[in-house]
């Protein structure tokens, strides 16, 4: 669609959200459309169908996005069939059609040039509502395979956008022609860090910057598991790194208190905090090698930066695909993968050379930099405007 010839402002309708995972990228395609639009004198009409009690329902408000819920219901996996058949899947099951039907007035009403849905279950209803209102339906997928909601939606896309080459050939033959490789949307601001700023907003002045600095993070609410094999080497880490361990807020307590046991001449290599904000771009700009779980997102980001990662993914995590995210790049010597037993030896020998070998270091980041995409939301944009025109 030529945008630059558009007399009336171009409308966007959004679907997916419950995890960041799913929220942000469809966040930093609406910024990217926006800007887009604004270049040649356009505006942007958006509307985002979510969950009252997803991450999108904070999100899109706080984006000054108007928001919208429908009914829909989350299908608990399991690899027993019989176990699918739960007393709540069906509940939920149930409550798809009532979805579709609320979708389906608001696509109507709204009337929006394309609807972008990047997964979640509330994706479902209204992608199958794009279909039945003829709007043109473009689905983005975050991991290396297809997601639950997005295999439901697959055959009624207009367009599928996909992260990663390597999910082309995963995709079921009849849809494959319709799919493009986009990449994953990383926002701007994570790309833009300074390593200095962190140093001064962390006031990180115990750091020995000759040592490399590593990062482990759990996301935001932290990992058990990660911060357990990392308390376990941590006088080791802190031999032979700097270490800005993110730890979740209801974990620095615990945490705090082995660190008071730590000698002194390591304890200020060791800053420990329960959350980062706004300093995450500069942290990332600082760290040389991270450590954290494998979620789509987070790939997105170190990729796009280049940084060598050890991911240890998180088990129970819809269809496996943190290990399946984590060994993709393990086999391209992209990052490394703990994918056995996690415990603090397995820790130690994964990361050890990758602190005492710096063109091991480069290596890897270079390897990780070509899976990264920073144009990712462009490329999706690219697509969600030539669907329009489809």
């Amino acid at each position: 669609m030529d945008i630059s010839s558009l007399s009336r402002p171009f409308r966007l309708l959004v679907t997916g959200g419950g995890t960041g995972g799913h929220t942000y990228p469809a966040l930093t395609a609406v910024r990217t459309l926006q800007g887009r639009l604004a270049a040649v004198g356009g505006t942007l009409d958006v509307l985002w169908i979510g969950t009252a009690d997803g991450l999108e329902a904070r999100v899109a408000p706080a984006e000054g996005i108007a928001f919208q819920t429908v009914a829909t219901g989350k299908i608990r996996r399991s690899s027993n069939p019989l176990k699918m058949l739960s007393a709540a899947n069906v509940k939920d099951m149930a409550r798809v059609p009532l979805g579709v039907a609320q979708a389906r007035s608001i696509v109507a009403g709204f009337r929006p040039d394309v609807v972008l849905a990047t997964g979640g279950y509330v994706a479902v209803p209204a992608g199958l509502a794009a279909r039945l209102c003829r709007v043109p339906l473009v689905l983005h997928e975050q991991t290396v395979r297809l997601g639950l909601a997005n295999r439901k939606l697959a055959s009624s896309a207009t367009r599928i956008a996909v992260s990663s080459e390597s999910s082309l050939p995963l995709l079921p033959a009849e849809v494959r022609e319709r799919a493009v490789v986009t990449g994953n949307p990383v926002r701007p601001e994570v790309l833009g860090g300074h390593a200095d700023k962190a140093v001064e907003a962390l006031a990180l002045y115990g750091f020995d910057r000759r040592l490399p600095t590593v990062y482990v993070t759990g996301g935001a609410q932290g990992a058990q598991q990660i911060n357990g094999v990392v308390r376990e080497v941590l006088p080791w880490l802190l031999g032979h790194a700097n270490v800005i361990h993110q730890c979740g807020p209801g974990n620095v307590d615990e945490l705090r208190a082995a660190a008071a046991r730590l000698d002194p001449a390591l304890a200020g290599r060791y800053h420990l905090t329960g959350f980062l904000g706004a300093e995450l771009p500069d942290v990332l700009a600082l760290a040389d090698v991270v450590v954290s779980r494998s979620g789509a997102g987070t790939l997105a980001e170190l990729t796009a930066l280049g940084k060598p990662a050890v991911f240890i993914p998180l088990a129970t995590s819809a269809g496996n695909e943190q290990a399946h995210n984590a060994q993709h790049l393990a086999d391209a010597g992209a990052a490394l993968a703990l994918l056995g037993e996690v415990n603090g030896p397995a820790l130690q020998n994964a990361v050890g050379p990758l602190l005492t070998d710096p063109a091991l270091r480069a290596a890897m980041a270079e390897r990780a930099r070509t899976y990264g995409r920073p144009d990712a939301a462009d490329r999706l944009v690219d697509v969600v405007l030539s669907a329009a025109s489809a």
